[in-house]
């Protein structure tokens, strides 16, 4: 590991800290009282479809025998204040999630009475701080929808508040579960030299470019090549995207989003053993599987340090643009976010 990533893994693992381990695991406390809790769920952020694809999911007549008997029961539906294609979305999203038995609150203290566990769901990551810090004062464990924040530094204050409160908290594209990556993560390949991911890459003008859609493809690109991004460099059209990471150990992993033609995801994964293509996306139910897995046991999925890194490697790709397609460092960005 090179100076630099050593430096980066230790920063970042600091922001994880108690209860947030480079394990995975919490502390026996924590554990200890998830096992004690209660199963209610309960949603912030009526504005996307991913809320009442898992509300579905869970409240479905047969969902115990899979899901453990997690059951969304309560949401407080605002979203984004000014993003209109999400404003518009939650009247017809509420009346979804009533006729499933999901009572509508008025505020997110509310809902923190009603639940044990927290989906923050707000298709707005600037709100996503501000909303987190209400449930991890409360010691609800969460799980973020993409993007966790709207910037490098909102993700690290929500983290470091993880910490201070000794809540566990996660964030995840449902991307990261496509078909063909837990066949990297279970060696089938070898090691991993390189990665070529894709996926749209639609802007939203409140947003960093990639923080809004091109986040899928990105979260791919990290759940297969790890952490330890050196340096980005990003191509920019008006159609096309194309962001070039190089690893601290020379490997190479490169993100193409698109804005024209067919929306899709996937990608080609270089192994030592074998190549291998990543299928097609499927749904939301893995992750939906890996966020239960959370509740139950209190481990999180993704680390954090790996959330914060995509972070950092999507405000880099602004930076290269920026400057005509020259690479930048990742520590530059890492360092101006402290």
């Amino acid at each position: 590991m090179s100076n630099y990533n050593r430096r980066n893994f230790i920063r970042m693992a600091a922001l994880a800290g108690a209860g947030l381990g480079l394990s995975g695991s919490i502390s026996p406390l924590y554990g200890k009282s998830v096992r004690m809790a209660g199963k209610k769920v309960g949603i912030i952020g009526l504005d996307t479809s991913h809320a009442v694809a898992f509300t579905k999911t869970l409240n479905a007549a047969d969902a115990a025998a899979v899901y453990g008997g997690y059951k969304v029961v309560a949401a407080y539906p605002k979203g984004s204040n000014d993003i209109q294609s999400s404003v518009e979305r939650i009247p017809g999203y509420i009346e979804e999630v009533k006729k499933l038995g999901v009572e509508i609150v008025g505020s997110i203290a509310d809902l923190l009475k009603k639940v044990d566990f927290v989906f923050l769901e707000t298709n707005d990551g600037r709100l996503h701080l501000e909303q987190a810090l209400q449930v991890l004062k409360a010691r609800k464990p969460m799980f973020i929808d993409k993007p966790i924040a709207a910037s490098l530094a909102g993700a690290e204050a929500i983290f470091a508040a993880a910490k201070k409160y000794n809540t566990p908290v996660f964030s995840s594209s449902s991307l990261r579960y496509i078909d063909g990556i837990s066949d990297v993560a279970e060696g089938k390949i070898g090691k991993v030299l390189g990665a070529e991911t894709f996926s749209p890459a639609k802007y939203e003008k409140t947003h960093p470019d990639l923080f809004w859609y091109g986040i899928h493809g990105v979260e791919m690109l990290f759940a297969v090549m790890g952490t330890g991004c050196k340096t980005v460099t990003r191509i920019h059209t008006p159609d096309t995207d194309v962001v070039v990471g190089v690893w601290d150990d020379g490997r190479v992993g490169t993100f193409r989003g698109t804005r024209t033609g067919k929306s899709d995801y996937g990608g080609r994964i270089f192994g030592e053993k074998s190549n291998i293509t990543l299928g097609t996306f499927k749904g939301y139910n893995p992750l939906l599987e890996q966020i239960i897995k959370f509740f139950e046991t209190g481990k999180v999925p993704v680390q954090p340090e790996e959330t914060l890194e995509i972070a950092a490697f999507m405000e880099a790709a602004d930076a290269s643009k920026a400057k005509g397609g020259s690479p930048v460092a990742m520590a530059k960005i890492i360092n101006k976010a402290k």
